[in-house]
């Protein structure tokens, strides 16, 4: 559970990402229809969604009112996954007992029983052995994958049952997805974590919000924030640290899936899958001041999260997006500066599957960045950034971590020689350089491919890229 949490209840928010409306697919595909329901019992409608050899399908952002996917076995007469009326009406994280409640206007055929006299009595809407893919729902705020291991009772609520964790091969097989979606910001969940933070966003046809709506282009979310620093305990009035600044986000989903192989021991498997967050970035922050002498001072100043669910032909995927923005700086405590830089670009983080090669990280990055104004005073150093950290899952397990910082980097060194008149002089040169690290690591839960466990964390590796922004001296009497 998550406290002192705002919802944005914009509806229809462009993409927090914020990205602009809409997704790219792959080559070839054609664009999905709204998704229609129905029974459990019944193939859906789209071709896509039948188990009748490989096919490919649509990735596109799932409809408001998300159906419910589930996969039977074939010992059962299964025709492979399709789409179900049924929702899941709760489900307990400890017993991990499912309840599964059917619309009253598509209740399932009743299976008659032996004898005249006998009432016919309605069939459970999944057996044992089904597998379930639902969007979030109570119980399951970050959705839910299972498998029904038993069919417990019937409940006022529904059929309850209990399940266990199951995998996306069990539901997409030997099909064959693609895509990148958008998040939508109207799902999205922001938690401020200092005073002053203000959200800012525009989407199509002129509709803009918050105090800086006017300046976001379309499709895009912007965080604006400023916040005092310590400064350093000799430092002039002055010379109070303050740091400010914004950051405007385009992250989206890459979810890919080839089911062109199988497993171990005969067990359904992709050929090859990848999870990851891509998108585009832009900032702005001012440092001012001299701030104290410290290691490091990270102020995250806003938490987002968010369960944007895609439909992969009749499969709803969710995807549980957490994002942690800060500011941090690094000084020590004598120079003093009043800068101001731009940054602009992308990243792509993920993680890609290969049968011979197992999960191997991906992460690239391309930023660039100018000094606005550049003042800087005596020698020293600091180093400051607005940088995000970024986690991908689904359906609640994690999956992979990144940090994105882009960062200004100041640096000078001072001289200094006296005079028997009682003159001093300082001369010296400073220099400002903008960079960035890229770091992170994939974790163990991405076996919810289907894929074989691993035992460890494996990093992404780290990224770094620095270059020079501007120069100057420092030339003082006394």
């Amino acid at each position: 559970m998550r406290t002192h949490t705002r919802r944005l209840l914009v509806p229809t928010l462009i993409c927090l990402a914020l990205a602009a409306s809409g997704c790219s697919a792959t080559p070839g595909s054609t664009a999905a229809t709204t998704p229609g329901a129905t029974s459990a019992a019944t193939p859906a409608a789209n071709p896509a969604a039948v188990g009748e050899g490989s096919e490919r399908l649509d990735v596109t952002p799932a409809p408001q009112d998300t159906p419910t996917a589930v996969a039977r076995p074939a010992t059962e007469g299964g025709t492979g996954t399709r789409r179900s009326t049924f929702k899941v009406a709760d489900y307990d994280q400890r017993t991990r007992h499912a309840v599964i409640a059917t619309p009253p206007d598509a209740s399932p055929t009743p299976t008659p029983t032996s004898g005249r006299s006998a009432e016919p009595r309605a069939e459970a809407p999944v057996r044992t052995g089904d597998v379930i893919a639902s969007a979030p729902a109570p119980g399951a705020p970050e959705g839910l994958l299972v498998e029904v291991t038993k069919v417990v009772r019937t409940t006022d609520k529904g059929t309850e049952v209990a399940t266990e964790p199951a995998t996306l091969s069990a539901l997409l097989a030997d099909d064959k997805a693609d895509g990148r979606i958008p998040v939508d910001p109207a799902t999205i969940d922001v938690e401020p974590l200092v005073k002053g933070v203000k959200l800012s966003w525009a989407k199509p046809g002129g509709v803009r919000f918050g105090p800086n709506g006017a300046k976001v282009p379309v499709g895009l979310l912007r965080l604006d924030v400023g916040t005092a620093l310590t400064t350093a305990e000799d430092a002039p009035v002055s010379a109070a640290a303050s740091l400010s600044g914004f950051v405007q986000l385009a992250p989206e989903v890459e979810f890919s899936y080839d089911g062109g192989s199988h497993g171990q021991a005969g067990k359904p498997g992709p050929g090859s899958a990848f999870l990851g967050m891509s998108g585009d970035w832009s900032a702005q922050w001012a440092l001012k001041g001299r701030a104290a002498a410290q290691t490091s001072q990270r102020i995250p100043f806003a938490r987002l999260h968010a369960d944007p669910v895609i439909q992969v032909g009749p499969v709803p995927v969710v995807v549980n997006l957490d994002l942690t923005v800060y500011l941090q700086v690094e000084a020590d405590g004598r120079v003093t500066l009043d800068v101001r830089q731009d940054v602009k670009g992308d990243f792509r983080v993920g993680g890609g599957y290969t049968p011979g090669e197992g999960w191997a990280p991906v992460s690239t990055s391309d930023v660039t960045s100018t000094p606005v104004t550049a003042t800087v005073t005596a020698a020293g150093r600091a180093k400051t950034a607005l940088g995000a950290e970024a986690s991908v899952g689904l359906y609640g397990m994690a999956g992979l971590t990144a940090d994105f910082a882009p960062y200004l980097r100041a640096e000078g060194e001072v001289r200094a020689s006296a005079s028997t008149d009682g003159t001093a002089d300082l001369n010296g040169a400073w220099a400002l350089h903008g960079g960035f690290d890229l770091s992170g690591h994939l974790q163990l839960q991405l076996s919810v491919f289907g894929t074989p466990v691993f035992r460890k964390r494996i990093p992404l590796g780290s990224l770094h890229r620095e270059w020079p922004l501007v120069s100057g001296r420092v030339k003082q009497s006394t």
